[in-house]
């Protein structure tokens, strides 16, 4: 993994940052990670999770605005492991995950609000959006998404550290 800090890079950059409110904790054994912005909103149901997770994820960073649900997880190990197969560089969840055990020996930078066992209906909802808004940050889709145990920044063009 590449060698930055939040607040080294807010520190040269913070005039076209945002940064996002406290409120997320790390669950994946990484803890550093940045890549594009891939936005969905997902209504209690982690169907479209699943379906990106099982895609090449390359150099994206996957953010799941769940309306902040602290009633359902939007991802555990078996999601977490297709993340890890497809090249995903780090998932950000505006909710929960769960298997938190297992994700913390995963080798896979997730950021979620919480944790909870009960997992989500799955009926078919949820949809890629233009732009996902929550900790006082919006994230659009294709912005550069930068984490660590300090925080979570956004950033409409690519940092150089």
């Amino acid at each position: 993994m590449t060698s930055f800090t939040t607040p080294d890079l807010y520190d040269d950059y913070s005039d076209t940052l945002q940064v996002a409110n406290a409120g997320l904790f790390h669950f994946g054994k990484e803890t550093k990670l940045y890549g594009q912005a891939i936005t969905i909103q997902c209504p209690n149901d982690n169907s479209l999770v699943g379906e990106l997770l099982k895609i090449n994820g390359e150099g994206k960073v996957l953010v799941v605005d769940a309306n902040n649900s602290l009633e359902f997880a939007f991802l555990g190990d078996n999601l977490a492991e297709h993340a890890i197969k497809n090249h995903w560089q780090g998932i950000v969840i505006n909710g929960c995950v769960r298997d938190i055990e297992i994700l913390e020996q995963m080798p896979l930078p997730i950021m979620a609000r919480g944790s909870t066992p009960r997992k989500t209906q799955k009926q078919g909802l949820g949809e890629k959006v233009s732009a996902v808004s929550f900790l006082n940050i919006t994230i659009h889709n294709g912005d550069w998404v930068y984490g660590d145990r300090n925080g979570l920044l956004i950033s409409k063009k690519e940092l150089t550290f």
